[in-house]
């Protein structure tokens, strides 16, 4: 699940406080194209008033109406088609003769979605799973990532950071960094042994890693759903961290610098630490999509940019 989690939760703690009817939706399959995906959901009060997205809007209105005319006022989980023929799919926004199907839940449980609330506001990953007519809604926390799943009557989702960065060096480009990789889901990690820098680190939400760059790295046990990159520029601290993140499972290992200095990195790190021509292959360097960036900022939305294309082929080849 992305980040509309949080947006989603707090609407529907705010109308629950107030008293107010609404209803969750969630994609749960599509066939063909598709402008959300499965996994995303939405909050829908009983006025119309939306939070979160199942499409590109034209189900939305659907929804809208249809909430609003007395719909979906009660009952058990249920599902919802949309574009099964070819005249619903085109007056739906659908195209391609695309389907979608929700998973609609007239009446949820606002106690178990502050519960659910909480565990994020703790970085905690959970797993909610809804049957279809079924009212009884589970959550769970997870030890390790588990994906969408969606067999026809049951549905689990995962909620929390699934995905993890850490960030070597709390200089300005990590500042940059870690509020985008936070927007997409990520569990921000920051190492970084200067104290110049460490001591003006006040980006919320994400984490300080006391201790060198390699004992980091170690530290949180990098798995395939986890993006390292060493952005000091200072080879005594970068070179540290890559040495145990390009042996990692970490699905995304990258490092700041030009290509001329990358390629001095990765002689220097076969030629005195014994790496492999397999393991220095991992390395993303220069660090980023080649958009011609040159600030911070921009330099910050080339690397989100590699490393969301990067994990999203891995998600699809999996």
């Amino acid at each position: 699940m992305d980040t509309l989690d949080s947006e989603v939760l707090d609407a529907a703690g705010r109308w629950a406080k107030a008293d107010q009817r609404f209803a969750l939706f969630t994609v749960v399959r599509t066939w063909g194209s598709s402008p959300r995906p499965p996994g995303a959901w939405m909050a829908l009060r009983h006025d119309g008033v939306v939070h979160g997205s199942v499409s590109g809007g034209c189900i939305e209105e659907d929804l809208i109406a249809r909430i609003q005319a007395g719909e979906f006022r009660s009952g058990n989980p249920f599902t919802l088609k949309y574009g099964v023929k070819a005249e619903e799919a085109w007056r739906f926004g659908l195209p391609c003769g695309g389907t979608l199907e929700l998973l609609v839940e007239p009446e949820p449980d606002a106690r178990l979605l502050a519960q659910l609330a909480a565990h994020l506001k703790a970085g905690q990953l959970v797993q909610r799973q809804v049957r279809v007519g079924n009212p009884e809604v589970q959550i769970q926390l997870l030890q390790g990532h588990e994906g969408f799943q969606w067999d026809g009557t049951t549905l689990r989702t995962p909620h929390g950071p699934g995905w993890r960065l850490l960030l070597i060096g709390a200089g300005q480009i990590s500042r940059f960094i870690a509020p985008m990789a936070l927007a997409l889901g990520y569990q921000v990690l920051v190492c970084d042994p200067r104290v110049e820098y460490t001591d003006e680190w006040d980006i919320p939400g994400t984490q300080l890693i006391s201790g060198m760059p390699d004992d980091a790295v170690l530290a949180i046990n990098p798995d395939p759903h986890c993006a390292i990159v060493a952005l000091t520029h200072d080879p005594k601290l970068d070179d540290m961290a890559l040495l145990e993140a390009l042996k990692s499972k970490a699905f995304y290992v990258g490092a700041l610098g030009s290509l001329t200095n990358n390629t001095k990195r990765k002689a220097r790190l076969k030629e005195h630490f014994d790496m492999t021509d397999d393991e220095l292959g991992r390395l993303y360097g220069p660090v980023g999509l080649p958009i011609g960036s040159r600030t911070p900022p921009e330099i910050a939305v080339s690397i989100m940019a590699e490393m969301t294309a990067v994990k999203n082929k891995l998600m699809v080849s999996s």
